[in-house]
């Protein structure tokens, strides 16, 4: 995709589409405003008669307009434009794009970058553009017998700035935009592909398909005879039940000197039957995005490596299947983690934690500066949080702040869930060091604890993303969450953001 900024009038620009706004009371955008007095008024007319609505989410596509020289005129209702802030702002783009993503555009200019959107600048208004475009033209027909692609051809996207230093800053945006929205479009790919495919080798080879060619980046397999030596004895009872040999996966990304990496480590389960403690049939099939985690973390790690961000990065993968079968293991069974701490496992459904834990450990030998794991972790974050926000958990509070302030820039927002000893009570055993379950109450928050206990002295989180990896229903499928958060905490570590 090429990019281009542009200062000059919206009714002047040769375009196959411009993008402009309307707000509540007629006010236009100043897009709007060109097109407008370039068409004697024609715009104003269509709002007054109700012909063009100011509803947030609503688009109406105008085609030979007088006075301008594009072929289409995209506008979107903007709501109030005291609350136009950066959620409205992707809502308008995605309306404006889903209007024309049946046509045969080839070039557009988004005009809405000039309006003032609460808490974000030229910068992030050009990234969300590109993102949000990203995801709206985002398809999946790599299982399709006639793979035929009906988007639109769209090679060029065009943003409206105020002066050449905004210029500046958006094509920054664009840039980081652009490959940001490869790698959720990888997560998504990763996530969308049948269990039969996206297998814990095809993981692995996904990982090494991304470093072959980057002489910065390099990706390491750690089979399971490998994994028995390293005392990996948690992570094993979750694949005992299948014949799809489990693989640790690690990549690493070194441009940051002799600084200590961020760690990211991602829960890689391809499909999630519950093992002996079995799921439920209906929607089961949708436990084949029970390796979101995995696949967020390797859209991060494509991203950063795509953008040659000047950081250490590693990317730890524990990927397995969990199946029931004759050598499955049973609730009941008790087995040692690397750490050497003992599990009792109560609950061979709560298996994620149990290949995170031994994860974890393993990264410790890296001396991580911090480490974060994400996980399709439990339905209980869920039910605490719906599918806006990805639950967060972590001991440290400037991390938890620097979390959440990532993900208000990136509008993929996490919301900080307690941690204590009161809820690690509830993982008490009597017959090993602690269960792997800590009851119903609390089950986003034990299952933080339970990752808690093997990463003492690290500075460390957990995200939970049960409920914003994927969505179920007519539209289903992987939403490449949290690529975007994990990528703006990694840009504003390296301080690549302006």
């Amino acid at each position: 995709m090429d990019y281009f900024t542009t200062t000059s009038n919206a009714a002047k620009r040769a375009a196959d589409c411009v993008i402009v706004g309307v707000y509540d009371r007629g006010k236009l955008s100043a897009g709007a405003k060109d097109i407008d007095v370039a068409s004697n008024g024609e715009l104003r007319r269509l709002v007054k008669s109700g012909d063009v609505s100011s509803k947030p989410g609503r688009c109406v596509l105008l085609t030979q307009l007088g006075g301008t020289r594009a072929a289409r005129v995209a506008v979107v209702g903007l709501g109030k434009a005291s609350e136009f802030d950066t959620r409205a702002f992707c809502r308008a783009v995605a309306a404006a794009i889903g209007s024309i993503s049946d046509t045969r555009c080839k070039d557009l200019l988004n005009t809405l970058t000039l309006e003032a959107v609460e808490d974000s600048d030229a910068y992030y208004l050009a990234r969300h553009t590109v993102q949000t475009i990203g995801d709206v033209l985002y398809r999946f027909t790599q299982m399709k017998s006639s793979r035929k692609d009906s988007r639109m051809p769209l090679r060029k996207i065009g943003l409206s700035v105020a002066s050449r230093g905004d210029a500046t800053k958006a094509m920054l945006g664009a840039k980081h935009g652009d490959a940001i929205s490869e790698g959720v479009s990888l997560a998504k790919d990763l996530g969308n592909l049948p269990p039969n495919v996206c297998t814990p080798s095809y993981l692995a080879r996904t990982a090494q398909k991304i470093a072959k060619g980057n002489g910065k980046l390099t990706t390491r397999i750690i089979n399971e005879s490998d994994m028995k030596r390293l005392g990996m004895h948690s992570l094993l009872s979750v694949t005992a039940g299948t014949n799809e040999p489990a693989k640790l996966i690690v990549m690493q990304y070194r441009n940051g000197g002799k600084a200590k990496p961020i760690v990211l480590v991602g829960k890689g389960v391809t499909f999630d039957s519950g093992g002996i403690s079995l799921k439920p049939g209906p929607a089961m099939d949708e436990m084949k995005f029970d390796m979101c985690g995995a696949a967020s973390v390797i859209g991060t790690m494509a991203t950063v490596a795509a953008l040659q961000l000047p950081v250490n990065l590693n990317v730890v993968v524990p990927a397995v299947e969990n199946l029931p079968g004759s050598k499955a293991t049973v609730p009941g069974d008790i087995v040692k983690s690397m750490s050497g701490q003992t599990i009792e496992i109560l609950n061979t459904d709560a298996e994620g934690r149990l290949i995170l834990c031994d994860a974890l450990t393993y990264s410790r030998r890296f001396k991580p500066d911090v480490i974060i794991d994400v996980a399709t972790l439990t339905g209980a974050c869920v039910v605490a949080l719906g599918s806006h926000h990805t639950g967060l958990m972590t001991y440290d509070d400037a991390l938890a702040d620097e979390i959440v302030n990532a993900g208000i820039s990136a509008s993929d927002r996490a919301w900080r869930l307690p941690l204590s000893k009161d809820y690690a009570e509830q993982l008490k055993s009597n017959f090993a060091d602690f269960a792997n379950i800590g009851g119903r109450d609390g089950g986003a928050i034990t299952a933080g604890c339970f990752l808690g206990k093997f990463t003492d002295g690290l500075k460390w989180a957990h995200l939970d993303i049960a409920g914003t990896a994927w969505k179920s229903g007519q539209k289903k499928g992987a939403t490449g969450r949290p690529v975007p958060m994990l990528s703006e905490f990694v840009l504003s570590r390296c301080n690549a953001v302006p």
